[in-house]
């Protein structure tokens, strides 16, 4: 049984009213709009009749004239009505009934209209519009949260400020609380920023699975569905290199994709079960010449949404570069290069940091870096030179066998990045994942992709790549601190019963 609450009745009362007064409570007509709010604020006059339509945020009803505030995708603007001047032409109403009872008695603050009148300044100079024509195009039957604003002592009453309820019903966050929409706007203009970036270098955008055979391309547990017509298993992509790197194999010299990742994980402020992760690929670059790309491309971001906003990160290049051994050595004062797993679990209980006979080398030195290192980076920073057992897609380094050509760019405290010289050895790299394949914890997954190993036999050139964390760059160029606050609709638990 659906619960509803004393407003809600008396809305679904004022449907049928409507209806008894012919007035479609939900028209399939289209409402010509002939201006923004955004537009008529910059371009204010007098002059001449507009016609606008937004969602009813505030009315107040005095005698024969009323005050309300109308809200579109653009901004919000006052408006204002008189019975003598208010009619409709879309309804059979008398001139007085229109105000007197329409507007009175069955409109309600969140419903969506569309006004039509003409411009003026009130005595507080304020922007107004005078409203002639009134339309009502879609009847709001839950009321809207009521945020009231001491403009005198700027204190903020009834906000709509429950998180939970806030990311659960962002249509609603969005409605009441102006500032979110911005955050959002933000995330598409740094999107399209480095689209822009990429295209400008000559690389292509593509797009691949997002239904794999078999989960590849990163340690991590995956989502498992099932393909009826095939009778096979499938899995939500985990990660897309293998795919992209398939294409470089293929021929293409550059190759990106924004991608869609899903992780059968846990849920933190860094971490939600579905993700966005740009990739890049090029052909015959290394990690050197990758981190200098990372450079341009994070300086080109910051200077455009951030550079006003945050004082306390430097993106000055040369960003500094430090091996992940010496980060760990200056942070706790433990050289790891000769330890082997036993020295190294010790290590861990000494610095009080997770550890069981479980996890393998490369997850008891992540732990480490992670909980003693990474907090201390807070201008950008490239880590760079992990040990081999870290990264198993990645070259070996030309220099010390038992390092990788890899790095993880760490700003505010938090990886935005993960690069490699990638692996092209195909006999190497089957050697690798066998060996990965033996150390991966149970609720994990690293499979053997054969046919990504038959692509690496046909030859793939040398090759830089990188995934930048989309929702981790978003939080740093928002100063956001929870992943939740950059994602519409981030994953949620199962809402309780009885909740509203």
């Amino acid at each position: 049984m659906i619960y509803l609450s004393e407003q809600q009745i008396l809305r679904i009362k004022k449907l049928d009213q409507l209806k008894l007064l012919g007035i479609n409570p939900y028209p399939s007509e289209e409402y010509v709009v002939t201006n923004t709010i955004c537009n008529i604020q910059k371009n204010f006059t007098e002059k001449g009749t507009i016609s606008i339509a937004g969602r009813l945020m505030r009315l107040r009803i005095l005698g024969k004239a009323s005050f309300g505030e109308i809200k579109d995708h653009t901004g919000r603007m006052q408006i204002y009505f008189t019975q003598d001047h208010l009619f409709s032409s879309s309804y059979e109403m008398k001139k007085e009934e229109v105000y007197n009872i329409f507007l009175k008695k069955l409109i309600d603050i969140g419903d969506i209209i569309g006004v039509k009148g003409f411009l003026f300044k009130t005595k507080m100079d304020e922007m107004t519009i005078h409203v002639h024509q009134l339309t009502l195009l879609s009847k709001s039957i839950r009321p809207l949260p009521q945020v009231k604003m001491d403009k005198k002592n700027q204190k903020i009453y009834d906000a709509f400020s429950n998180t939970e309820q806030r990311y659960r019903m962002r249509y609603v966050d969005l409605i009441v609380n102006d500032h979110v929409k911005e955050i959002f706007l933000k995330r598409t203009r740094i999107i399209q920023q480095i689209r822009c970036f990429l295209n400008k270098k000559g690389y292509i955008e593509v797009d691949t699975p997002i239904l794999h055979p078999i989960p590849g391309g990163a340690i991590a547990r995956p989502f498992e569905t099932y393909h009826n017509t095939l009778g096979i298993p499938l899995y939500l992509r985990i990660a897309n290199e293998l795919y992209l790197k398939k294409l470089i194999v293929g021929g293409f010299h550059g190759v990106y994709e924004f991608s869609r990742n899903f992780r059968n994980e846990g849920m933190d402020r860094f971490h939600n079960p579905e993700f966005t992760v740009l990739e890049l690929y090029v052909a015959y670059k290394d990690y050197y010449w990758m981190m200098n790309f990372t450079e341009k491309l994070m300086k080109c971001i910051f200077n455009k949404f951030q550079k006003k906003e945050n004082h306390h990160i430097s993106f000055k290049t040369p960003f500094p570069r430090i091996s992940i051994l010496d980060s760990i050595k200056k942070y706790t004062g433990f050289d790891l290069k000769e330890m082997k797993k036993e020295e190294l679990r010790k290590v861990c209980k000494k610095l009080h940091i997770e550890e069981n006979i479980k996890m393998s080398k490369a997850k008891l030195i992540e732990n480490i870096f992670e909980e003693k290192c990474e907090k201390n980076y807070i201008n950008p920073t490239f880590i760079i030179d992990y040990p081999i057992e870290m990264s198993p897609l990645t070259k070996r380094h030309r220099y010390q066998e038992n390092l990788s050509e890899r790095f993880e760019l760490i700003i505010n405290g938090k990886e935005i990045a993960n690069a490699y010289s990638e692996l092209n050895d195909p006999i190497d790299q089957l050697d690798r994942l066998r060996e990965q394949m033996k150390l991966s914890k149970k609720n994990e997954s690293i499979s053997l992709d054969l046919d990504f190993i038959r692509a690496l036999e046909f030859g793939m050139p040398p090759t830089a790549g990188i995934g930048i964390g989309i929702d981790r760059l978003v939080m740093l160029m928002t100063q956001k601190k929870t992943i939740q606050e950059v994602l519409l609709f981030p994953q949620m638990r199962t809402e309780k019963k009885g909740k509203k």
